[in-house]
């Protein structure tokens, strides 16, 4: 029996309409890149670029990977080769290379790189700041309060609170947050802002869970039309970052308020309800220690997710008509 044999390139083996295709025409990377290039200029750079280790952390925040588990993914995936630039037979990188890139990008840079994204989706009309949702969740701290509890033990402390934890605690940045009277976690709080008229993220921020939403709101409040939130933004603090923005408030108001109206507090339930995706499909534990670390990640998941909603409201095929 006579085989033909057929000469493929990795770009072959990678379907035309594959997810990872449609994010790179999305997004026009090579401002980026460039960046990423004059970073490395006048350096002996015989690795793998930071480029490429860029588009790595972005594939690992996608398929919700560990260092190791995208170490495996990029040896056996050839679409995950194909978006992070590497060859087919080309060697990719192990997970301590992983980890050293995402320190030499840091979050300053990532910071600047969501704002790229925004700004490319802004000149497109694809996303604004008209009508905002603003909402945040908790994130439980990569430590065991059990560890800290028995450091306290012997360090004869009578209480674990905000105040006794950083002597104790692995993570010296996380807090004891609250919510209501009887719910508690130790970590962080994530703020978040939405655009309502597209579902895309607009600001992200990783605060100490012992802040309330309404002192977070400062972080990622717009800069003008108006914001939609829960009863939890309806206070001073909220009223103040909103008054200092311009920004018109509409929260639901608490029920012991005598301006209450109960019919106008279900219509700006009903109209978020659809915004709240957002925050039922984050990891509710951090991988990361500290908050810079944190907020990183944050970026990172933002990103992730904005250029997973692209794909829905304004698909490649419907760019290009």
């Amino acid at each position: 029996m006579m085989y033909e044999q057929e000469i493929v390139t990795l770009n072959d083996l990678v379907a035309k309409n594959h997810m990872y295709r449609n994010f790179m025409q999305v997004w026009d990377l090579s401002e980026i890149e460039a960046e990423f290039k004059k970073i490395e200029e006048g350096r002996d750079n015989k690795g793998y670029g930071l480029f490429r280790l860029f588009k790595c952390i972005l594939l690992q925040f996608m398929e919700n990977l560990s260092d190791r588990e995208l170490e495996r993914f990029l040896q056996e995936n050839n679409a995950g080769k194909w978006f992070c630039g590497f060859g087919l037979s080309e060697t990719t990188p192990d997970h301590t290379v992983l980890t050293r890139a995402r320190k030499r990008i840091g979050t300053n840079k990532m910071a600047s790189i969501f704002k790229q994204l925004k700004q490319q989706l802004e000149s497109q009309g694809l996303i604004s700041e008209v009508f905002t949702f603003v909402d945040a969740t908790h994130l439980i701290a990569k430590a065991n309060l059990w560890q800290e509890r028995d450091k306290a033990i012997k360090a004869k402390i009578d209480k674990l609170n905000n105040e006794t934890l950083p002597k104790v605690a692995h993570d010296k940045q996380a807090k004891i947050g609250c919510k209501g009277n009887n719910k508690y976690w130790y970590g962080y709080k994530q703020h978040t802002s939405v655009d309502m008229q597209s579902g895309l993220i607009n600001k992200v921020a990783i605060t100490a869970a012992n802040l309330t939403d309404a002192q977070g709101l400062k972080h990622v409040a717009p800069n003008s039309g108006a914001v939609y939130a829960d009863k939890g933004y309806c206070n001073k603090h909220s009223k103040r970052a909103a008054k200092i923005k311009g920004l018109h408030l509409a929260a639901i108001k608490n029920n012991n308020m005598k301006d209450k109206n109960r019919d106008l507090d279900r219509w700006y339930s009903s109209i978020r309800a659809p915004y709240e995706r957002v925050f039922s499909k984050q990891n509710k534990r951090v991988r990361y220690v500290g908050i810079a670390k944190n907020q990183f990640s944050a970026f990172v998941h933002a990103i992730c997710f904005n250029l997973k909603r692209l794909l829905v409201i304004a698909p490649p095929d419907l760019q290009r008509t």
